[in-house]
């Protein structure tokens, strides 16, 4: 099943975030992988999901072969 980030986007684009499990709740932000990690660290959380939002969103249409 798809996850909306849309709200995280808004929020943190062009940031790194931490996730639970459930791909929706923020744990960390910042600029770098290592700052959103250690945030998430502080707060008692061992193994977040790490991923950056984009600056811009673009649309991509098309399939592969």
């Amino acid at each position: 099943m798809a996850v909306d980030w849309t709200k995280i986007y808004k929020k943190y684009k062009g940031l790194w975030v931490a996730l639970l499990d459930d791909e929706q709740t923020v744990v960390g932000s910042g600029k770098t992988a290592k700052e959103a990690w250690n945030e998430a660290q502080q707060k008692g959380y061992k193994k977040p999901i790490l991923t950056r939002m984009p600056e811009k969103l673009a649309t991509y249409v098309g399939f592969g072969l």
